[in-house]
């Protein structure tokens, strides 16, 4: 039974390098779009972000990027309004998570979340966007909860 069990895990584990390395060799493509976040001062800041919108690219988001543009991001559309947690495996810079409800509006901001930690960041309630910028942008640029969050994916651009 011993044999059977080393067995099956080593197949498991065959299966997980073929599988990433199957990942590896084609890299996953995301779309891009502006977006625009309007503090409650009337102030408007434009980044242009790429769209997580599917399973596999919520999955690889924006890991083993080693640099990012200061009016960049990622916004991560996961459908429906639910509570979602988020991580940093394999990211290898500081970011900024924007929770965001499905108007649009921020709901709670992590702010420089710890490369490369698996600590479990939280939307502290049902969100339907997650929005990555990089680390102290948010900060930087006085984006606060309440913000709102405008792009044609959330479907209030103007």
């Amino acid at each position: 039974m011993r044999a059977f069990a080393s067995a099956l895990f080593a197949s498991a584990l065959l299966a997980l390098f073929i599988f990433a390395g199957n990942a590896a060799a084609a890299p996953i493509r995301f779309d891009s779009e502006p977006l625009v976040i309007e503090s409650a001062n009337g102030t408007r800041h434009a980044f242009t972000v790429e769209l997580a919108l599917d399973d596999m690219q919520r999955q690889q988001g924006l890991m083993l990027r080693r640099a990012m543009a200061p009016d960049s991001g990622m916004l991560f559309d996961f459908v429906n309004s639910r509570d979602v947690s988020m991580w940093m495996h394999n990211t290898l810079i500081p970011l900024d998570m924007l929770f965001i409800d499905a108007d649009g509006r921020v709901t709670h901001i992590h702010e420089n979340a710890e490369p490369q930690s698996d600590a479990i960041i939280s939307s502290r309630g049902p969100v339907r966007y997650v929005l990555e910028l990089n680390g102290g942008r948010s900060k930087a640029l006085g984006i606060q909860r309440g913000d709102l969050v405008r792009s044609r994916r959330i479907g209030n651009a103007q």
